[in-house]
């Protein structure tokens, strides 16, 4: 039987059943995301406009954060809320599920933070050895 133990989450592959870690993996496409993870981070002040949600973002296309935008409020990440207005105006906010997801993500990051020099001295070792 595989089974893996992580120190948090212990996980038996032979009774999760290929559906169900086929649909954790697809929750952990959407929340490893770069761009989820930077709109998650931005959001996570209150609720912003499109256009303010793009500034915020350096290099993020209007294509990118609206694809983005849609895949986190069809998984209940994110609301959209239209408001009659002209010109129009459209917010979009962490739902409480989106707003739980803020504080791993930061951990995440720190850990990142920390072992980025590591990483890529380790990247250039092995990339020196490859070139021999």
């Amino acid at each position: 039987m595989a089974k893996t133990n992580l120190k948090l989450v212990e996980v038996d592959y032979a009774s999760e059943g290929e559906a169900n870690c086929k649909a954790l993996g697809q929750i952990f496409e959407r929340i490893g995301d770069k761009w989820t993870i930077m709109v998650v981070g931005a959001l996570s002040s209150g609720p912003m406009r499109f256009n303010a949600l793009q500034r915020a973002i350096p290099g993020l296309s209007h294509k990118m954060l609206t694809t983005t935008l849609r895949g986190l409020e069809r998984d209940g990440l994110v609301t959209r809320t239209a408001f009659a207005t002209i010109p129009p105006r459209v917010d979009y906010e962490l739902t409480e599920q989106g707003r739980s997801l803020h504080e791993p993500l930061l951990t995440l990051a720190s850990w990142a933070r920390s072992q980025q020099s590591y990483i890529e001295d380790a990247r250039k070792r092995f990339d020196e050895r490859a070139e021999e």
